[in-house]
């Protein structure tokens, strides 16, 4: 049973709420002005506030921000016959939770308290995925605890030690600048990390980026200007897409490697280069020095130490930690008051192929937290996200039989809790003995 305060000046629109939120075993009490009605949440707090924007003295609309600070646990729906949508904007960004126009079918209202129901719920449950109270900027590392990912911070740690060039290799999305800048930092924190986006620059600007160009050396060069490469100094060059690399521009970065030293366009005296050249691809480099669209010399050149970074699919374990972590992260850019992710939620996050890796999990993340309406983020607001029906290995070409879909429904929760059997059958509301057992009768097996 839930209370809910209307605040309204149309009687009959009250009565008739009042009587049917009855009916179904709600508590409801009416108040017709503004002031009414802060007096009436402040003493009764209710579980639901719902606020028309017509009213005698003073508008609903503004008056929702003193229902806010009032109570931030009220949820407050705006009501009105207003036909305008820059109202619904106005309410939402003033924190509202929804928005009624009237006239509106009861099964709305009901509708509304079953949510508020399952987000007090999920408000109660012991295992959602609680965020830190205070967001504290995380040290620059790849947040993780699969194996592969304590290998790559262990290699990273080992290559610092020297100059010696990398090529990073991972899917869009796997953190291929993060992982420079995290051999940069423990290498020469103190020197410029200069990134360069070999397919976002015009080919014919992509020497004078990286080399600089003396003045005069061609028409609209009026003064000397530094590259890529001089400005680095010491520190670190990143060359992202790497596979993009006109072939031009490819034999002169190999002399560059070769040589350890460059010229700037129009110039004579050769420069000193110092600094550690990072590379990183999406693509097979290999396969593209066999069809001849990449220079195998400067191949293995840039290949005298790689790290592989391995897809979000790979090591879905890490999930939950990095999903909490972009919420913060999320909260504070878009000040959002978000302060958990449901396990269904998380379970959901968790069982999902992601082929963007972690910014498609970032992107998802952003739009479901922009479009919350409460402090928990659910599937449900999850579904309104961009690729939300995409991405998950459901076997969408034929429908699960019963047996199929509890085992992987299990698998999931198995996966999201790192095979923790405790938590698991906690999750999954039956015993330790009994998750065992269908993990025998299944056939399941922890990926290693």
């Amino acid at each position: 049973m839930s209370k809910i305060l209307i605040i309204d000046d149309d009687r009959a629109l009250c009565r008739s709420l009042e009587l049917q939120l009855r009916l179904h075993n709600h508590e409801a009490a009416t108040a017709g002005d503004v002031a009414e009605g802060l007096a009436l949440a402040a003493t009764t707090t209710p579980d639901l506030l719902l606020l028309d924007i017509n009213l005698p003295g003073r508008n609903g609309l503004r008056a929702l921000p003193d229902f806010v600070e009032l109570n931030p646990e009220i949820p407050v729906v705006i009501m009105t016959g207003e036909p305008g949508n820059q109202l619904v904007v106005e309410a939402m960004r003033n924190g509202a939770l929804d928005y009624l126009r009237k006239p509106f079918d009861f099964q709305a209202v009901l509708g509304l308290l079953d949510t508020l129901a399952r987000q007090k719920a999920a408000d109660r449950h012991p295992l959602e995925h609680q965020q830190e109270e205070r967001f504290e900027e995380t040290p620059m590392a790849m947040i993780g605890t699969h194996p592969k990912m304590v290998a790559i911070h262990k290699t990273i740690g080992l290559l610092s030690r020297s100059r010696v060039t990398v090529l990073i290799h991972g899917e869009s999305g796997t953190g291929k600048e993060l992982a420079a800048r995290i051999l940069h930092q423990a290498s020469a924190p103190d020197k410029p990390f200069v990134g360069v986006n070999c397919s976002a620059v015009v080919p014919t600007l992509l020497e004078s980026e990286f080399f600089g160009h003396e003045k005069g050396a061609f028409t609209g060069a009026d003064r000397v200007k530094i590259g890529k490469l001089e400005y680095a100094g010491e520190g670190t060059v990143f060359l992202d897409e790497i596979g993009d690399m006109p072939p031009d521009l490819q034999g002169k970065l190999l002399r560059v490697l070769q040589e350890e030293e460059f010229v700037r366009v129009g110039g004579l005296k050769p420069l000193p280069f110092k600094a550690r050249i990072v590379a990183a691809t999406h693509c097979n480099l290999e396969e593209l020095t066999r069809t001849g669209k990449f220079r195998q010399d400067l191949f293995y050149r840039l290949a005298v130490s790689t790290i592989e970074l391995p897809p979000l699919r790979e090591r879905r374990e890490d999930i939950p930690m990095i999903a909490d972590f972009l919420l913060r992260k999320i909260n504070r850019k878009l000040q959002r008051p978000l302060t958990a992710i449901s396990a269904e939620a998380m379970a959901w996050l968790a069982a999902r192929d992601w082929p963007g890796n972690v910014r498609e999990l970032e992107n998802v993340l952003t739009r479901a937290v922009a479009l919350a309406k409460s402090t928990i983020l659910t599937r449900q607001s999850l579904d309104s996200s961009p690729g939300a029906d995409g991405g998950a290995d459901h076997g969408a070409d034929r429908p699960l039989s019963l047996v199929e879909a509890e085992k992987e429904h299990i698998r999931r929760i198995l996966t999201m809790q790192r095979w923790n059997i405790t938590h698991s059958a906690r999750i999954l509301q039956i015993s330790p003995t009994t998750l065992r057992k269908k993990i025998a009768d299944l056939q399941l097996k922890a990926v290693s």
